[in-house]
């Protein structure tokens, strides 16, 4: 059996990536910590959050952290306890927000998922299949988040893509062998 324990899972919206998660979590360890990314800047987001909360049980405790996450996941994430990061998209949305550099922001993120020395899970996004965005902003985040996703992938032992509630190991995979004739 093969023992990953840095985690990326993707999907779309609404695809059970964050169900998916969580079990990966509950497998991992009893100790779990939730960093939540999200801000609650409206109804809809606030009504997001609460049913999240109620998808974990009490057994979870839950670090918000928009915009600091690398200092976040060094301070959490240890031997024995299973950190799940939902998710990477509000992250790098809050992170573009704030004016902060996306590219610095990321070597910042990678650094801290290379030195985690505990399980850790993380939650993201994946925007390519969709229209192109009609806005300047949509499409700076799209492409931003394309190569966020490639990152953190790079950076994890392991790739989920979950699509209808159908998690499909990406990482590892065997080798690619194409014949063209």
């Amino acid at each position: 059996m093969n023992v990953h324990r840095r985690v990326l899972v993707l999907g779309g919206a609404r695809s059970g990536k964050s169900r998916t998660a969580l079990q990966l979590a509950e497998r991992a360890s009893a100790s779990r910590i939730y960093i939540a990314t999200a801000q609650a800047y409206d109804d809809e987001m606030r009504e997001r959050i609460a049913q999240h909360r109620m998808e974990r049980d009490g057994s979870w405790r839950t670090q918000d952290s928009p915009l600091d996450l690398p200092q976040t996941i060094r301070a959490h994430v240890g031997p024995g306890t299973a950190v799940l990061v939902d998710c990477l998209t509000l992250w790098l949305s809050n992170i573009l927000l704030a004016e902060r550099d996306p590219g610095q922001e990321t070597e910042f993120l990678i650094r801290a998922i290379q030195e985690a020395s505990g399980p850790l899970i993380l939650v993201s996004n994946e925007v390519g299949h969709g229209i192109v965005p009609a806005t300047p902003l949509g499409r700076r985040f799209r492409d931003e988040q394309g190569r966020l996703n490639q990152r953190i992938a790079e950076a994890c032992d392991a790739v989920v893509f979950v699509a209808a509630g159908c998690p499909i190991l990406l990482k590892p995979a065997p080798s690619l062998q194409l014949t063209l004739a």
